[in-house]
């Protein structure tokens, strides 16, 4: 990968630069561009630093063994910085290289992005964010979550709380605490209807930006509702400074059970470590861990290229996401360009290729979803791991929760 001086990175893959049997010109001809915003920089570079890696990681993976249906794969990223403008920027240069599918970052990115995609006919894929609503591919053709959205994991982590506290909710108390943002108010609408329907009281703590204050809610948590149980949904720096305080405050972290983008090693290494938050619960939407059989493909990669791996591949639950997105990406493609018999894909062939991954699960790294029209998330997969003896271990395998809730809401969207 290059280094620019501004925010654009040409990722090719040099593993893979040449597809075999070709030449210079037929690689250039053989090849297809992917878009990727990253944030690399800005209030949630905590992230991009290393989903972005594990992404780049897997196309040259893909690439090294001759690219996909014989396709090279060009990755075209922006970083973003968290910021509307840039990503806006991205996406006429993704259209004017031109770019089959986008990986997108940042829900007030994917909000403002939702109209062009459809227009430009670019699928763009929301993984763990956006609108939740996008779910539905009849409503929104062009977006696809493809992963658990904040309303698939707010049932998630309230299955969760049920499943820890005995299996009833019946007067127990939950607290919510959220970056006051859209994408912290998203799940706001379900966990109400779950208050409702499991009889909990449910009280919400908002954290307004940048979120390193939240010292007056936790007290307010821990003083005075004393909750059964904490779900989080905080980002950036919020989810260190939330297990800090909550465990300041003597909350058992073994009752908090914090929304994917508060679930990164990352995050637990900035409170303290391990150590600090055994206990602590987070909701994942790819495996956790460096044991899967990809990682030893990617290992043996760099190993034929004399190269030391990235040291980003240890902070595993960011660097996996970075998989899961380009491996559900080069799925896509290669359904496109299969039933186009080898020809290369429009945006628009890609997308219906997105809607025909069925049982692809990278060997347990990727829940086992399927993605159709009717459902761009994929099935809301989840699973929840929990800091145990200095590490994360997996409390559950995948599930799915109150499906029930999701489809009355999104019904109800659809009728909007």
């Amino acid at each position: 990968m290059q280094t620019v001086s501004r925010r654009w990175i040409a990722a090719a893959a040099a593993a893979g630069a040449l597809v075999a049997g070709g030449g210079a010109a037929h690689a250039q001809q053989k090849e297809l561009v992917f878009g990727l915003h990253c944030d690399r920089t800005g209030a949630t570079q905590t992230v991009g630093v290393f989903l972005c890696p594990g992404y780049h990681d897997y196309i040259a993976l893909v690439n090294s063994k001759g690219g996909v249906e014989g396709y090279r794969i060009k990755v075209l990223e922006v970083d973003n910085e968290y910021k509307v403008p840039p990503a806006m920027e991205a996406h006429e240069r993704f259209k004017k290289e031109g770019a089959i599918l986008t990986g997108l970052y940042g829900t007030p990115h994917t909000a403002a992005l939702t109209k062009k995609l459809e227009e430009d006919k670019i699928l763009g894929t929301s993984p763990g964010f956006g609108t939740a609503a996008a779910a539905d591919g009849n409503r929104y053709p062009y977006v696809f979550p493809i992963a658990a959205s904040y309303w698939s994991q707010a049932t998630a982590a309230v299955k969760f709380a049920k499943d820890r506290l005995g299996g009833n909710l019946k007067g127990k108390k939950i607290a919510y605490l959220f970056y006051d943002n859209p994408a912290g108010k998203e799940p706001l609408v379900i966990l109400e209807d779950l208050a409702k329907a499991e009889g909990f009281e449910l009280r919400t703590f908002a954290v307004p930006a940048p979120g390193v204050e939240m010292g007056a809610q936790i007290l307010d948590i821990t003083g005075r509702f004393k909750p059964d149980f904490v779900i989080t949904h905080l980002f950036g720096r919020s989810p260190s400074v939330s297990i800090k305080e909550l465990k300041g405050k003597g909350f058992p972290l073994s009752k908090v059970v914090a929304f994917v983008w508060g679930s990164s090693e990352a995050d637990i290494q900035a409170a303290g470590g391990m150590g600090f938050a055994e206990g602590y619960n987070t909701i994942q939407f790819a495996g956790v861990g460096k044991e899967y059989p990809v990682h030893k493909q990617i290992l043996d990669m760099y190993k034929a290229q004399g190269k030391a791996p990235p040291k980003e591949m240890d902070s595993t639950v960011l660097y996996n996401r970075g998989i899961l997105i380009a491996a559900l990406h080069v799925e896509a493609a290669r359904n496109a360009i299969k039933a186009k018999g080898g020809a290369v894909p429009t945006g628009e062939e890609v997308r219906n290729g997105m809607e025909k991954v069925k049982g692809f699960t990278l060997d347990g790294l990727v829940p086992p979803m399927e993605i159709t029209r009717a459902d761009h998330e994929g099935g809301g997969w989840t699973q929840v791991w929990t800091v145990k003896g200095g590490k994360l271990v997996k409390s559950t395998e995948w599930f799915q929760a109150y499906r029930d809730v999701i489809n009355k809401h999104l019904a109800a969207e659809a009728k909007k």
